[in-house]
């Protein structure tokens, strides 16, 4: 007789909605609100206490910049994108009429399109930064995913190993870069190269501080296989690779994302200081520009880097764990 029962709470409108909502399997309106409400007032109290306190820090370069210093400075670079965007296209289309006047005298005439010379734009600079940490984070995960897994399935290597990661994993982007340089200037020598000097040293300096923690993720996510797992590829006398395609790898995936995350934010840091340094045309480079500058300005430009960094790192994570959620079964 308990099963034709119900309760008040479930009859009438209100428990028909709660029914609903848990069969669509949609979030109660309540706690989604929540959940969107906390987070802004954690924002709105740090836009309140930025505003009161920055005016009360006094710099060489005048007052600390403020909220709506920081949002006037940042409409201006954008707005010097723009500007920066219809001058380059100017001067791509007064080259293709002249060029046009060219051939109609001589078809058989040799001409060709310049790019624009000026100097790039803070855009264009985030554009870069972000070609550099994903070539130098991809870099790393090639070289991390399958050491680890190596090292994972060999204890002899991984006692082997371990005094090296352990030794160079702690080390500096600052003590890596000089080396880095001086390797890439003696070895990357040529009349046409591919790549800029300046790009290759930050990249290659992403590389060497990022893929620890994927190294060391991977490896213990290998030794962390289920024994039932590995039996079974016994019993089926299961080839290497086949062992590593079809039973390491989809066991150790969970793991492996957790450290691919971890070196994508490593990255991510350390490229800002490589840019600083190598003077590769990045996001680095610009608050190392503005720092020198010394403008009135100077301060509410590079807090504008400041916030586009953190939140270009805080989406390059968000990214990696929706990838992750698709890839790991069990996420």
């Amino acid at each position: 007789m308990t099963t034709l029962t119900t309760s008040a709470s479930e009859t009438g409108a209100p428990g028909l909605f709660r029914r609903l909502f848990a069969r669509l399997s949609v979030p109660d309106p309540a706690s989604a609100g929540k959940r969107l409400l906390l987070p802004l007032i954690g924002i709105l109290a740090f836009l309140g206490f930025w505003h009161l306190a920055a005016p009360q820090v006094n710099t060489s370069l005048g007052a600390f910049p403020g909220p709506a210093q920081v949002w006037e400075q940042g409409g201006q670079l954008w707005q010097e994108h723009l500007n920066q965007r219809a001058r380059a296209d100017k001067f791509v289309t007064m080259q293709e009429q002249r060029n046009q006047r060219i051939l109609e005298k001589d078809p058989d005439a040799d001409v060709r399109i310049r790019p624009y010379p000026g100097a790039p734009t803070f855009l264009d600079q985030v554009g870069t930064s972000l070609i550099t940490v994903l070539c130098g984070f991809a870099l790393a995960t090639l070289i991390a995913v399958p050491l680890g897994i190596v090292i994972g399935l060999n204890r002899h290597f991984q006692a082997a190993v371990n005094p090296l990661i352990q030794i160079f994993k702690p080390v500096s982007p600052l003590a890596w870069l000089p080396l880095v340089t001086m390797v890439v200037s003696a070895t990357y020598v040529s009349d046409d190269p591919m790549f800029e000097k300046s790009f290759l040293t930050s990249m290659i300096t992403v590389t060497l501080c990022s893929l620890w923690p994927t190294l060391i993720n991977t490896s213990v996510g290998v030794l962390a296989v289920d024994p039932d797992l590995l039996n079974v590829s016994r019993v089926l006398r299961l080839s290497f690779w086949t062992h590593v395609r079809k039973v390491v790898l989809p066991a150790s995936v969970p793991m492996i994302f957790t450290g691919l995350r971890v070196s994508l934010g490593i990255a991510w840091m350390v490229l800002i200081a490589a840019e600083m340094l190598a003077q590769s045309p990045g996001l680095g480079k610009f608050v190392w520009d503005e720092f020198q500058n010394g403008s009135s300005q100077s301060l509410s430009r590079i807090m504008v880097a400041v916030l586009v960094i953190g939140f270009i790192g805080f989406l390059l994570d968000r990214v990696m764990l929706l990838i992750q959620k698709k890839v790991a079964w069990n996420e």
